[in-house]
């Protein structure tokens, strides 16, 4: 009877491995990830300064939070953002994917070039931006040393400009992630499609048009809910670019919810700022799902 009950346990044991692999890290998740969720939730509905407090104020902190002109200028920042942000993305994206899809010589050379902003941290990005963009030892000051001394650029110090500057750095450092997913959209198309289109007179332009950006909409949605994630939490893009500023002219959601819990001292209210961020991003992250879950059924 041995060898039976060792057979046994060895199933058993390979039934029961996997998930004992997987549990920790799954416990980790689910409190430091799940469990914070909830844990800052309750924090919006309670009167927290500078330390938690389990006073129950209901929606006073979303009333307050909704009546800050600083939460106004932080959603109209990450509108503009968002916008030009996730249009700009994805246009450069397909274009540079559309390029390396025509079997062009060095395109292994290429690849890695495009995708590797993508490798560094925002923080490294933000700082190497600030740098270039600085009109006293960037960009501006190498083009007047050339001799263009009419030459001004100074964005990043501009009130009314600065916000453009963030998305300036956020596509360079993204663009190559949605290039590499619209190139991997291109080369599941069936190439017979194509030259069907072709042998009935299609040009190029119609053959991208009417058939091969049609048939990448699922990269399109993943590029924008990817991208829409990211800029709803840019945080250290901004801070070590402009630091909010001038002023708050590029401070977004994220920066002012680290602002009003840990040097305002308003918890309460970083916490209400922090549940309407969640609540965006599921606003795009449920529907997402729910189509993906109904395709594969």
């Amino acid at each position: 009877m041995r060898p039976a009950t060792d057979a046994d346990f060895r199933t058993r044991l390979q039934d029961w491995l996997p998930k004992l692999v997987l549990a920790p890290s799954f416990a980790a998740t689910l409190l430091f990830v799940y469990g914070f969720i909830v844990f800052t939730a309750v924090l919006s509905f309670t009167g927290s300064k500078m330390l938690p407090l389990y006073t129950f104020v209901g929606l006073e902190n979303y009333r307050k939070l909704w009546a800050l002109e600083h939460w106004h200028t932080a959603l109209v920042n990450i509108a503009i953002f968002a916008s030009c942000y996730i249009v700009i993305c994805t246009a450069v994206g397909l274009m540079l994917a559309i390029f390396l899809d025509q079997k062009i010589r060095g395109e292994g050379m290429l690849r890695p070039i495009y995708l590797y902003p993508m490798a560094l941290s925002f923080i490294v990005t933000g700082t190497a931006w600030k740098w270039f963009l600085d009109p006293g030892i960037g960009l501006e000051k190498t083009m007047r040393l050339w001799g263009w001394e009419s030459f001004s650029f100074t964005w990043i110090k501009d009130s009314n400009m600065a916000i453009y500057t963030i998305v300036i750095a956020a596509v360079w450092q993204t663009s190559g992630f949605v290039m590499a997913m619209f190139l991997a959209g291109l080369r599941g198309i069936d190439n017979e499609i194509l030259k069907a289109a072709q042998i009935d007179g299609a040009t190029s332009f119609q053959l991208y048009r009417r058939i091969v950006i049609p048939l990448l909409r699922p990269a399109f949605l993943s590029a924008f809910v990817i991208l829409s994630h990211l800029a709803i939490k840019s945080y250290d893009l901004v801070i070590a670019l402009t630091g909010g500023g001038p002023g708050r002219a590029t401070e977004l959601p994220a920066t002012f919810m680290y602002s009003y819990t840990f040097t305002r001292n308003q918890m309460g209210i970083g916490a209400a700022s922090a549940v309407m961020m969640l609540m965006a991003i599921a606003a795009i992250m449920i529907p997402y799902l729910y189509s993906e879950l109904k395709e594969k059924a």
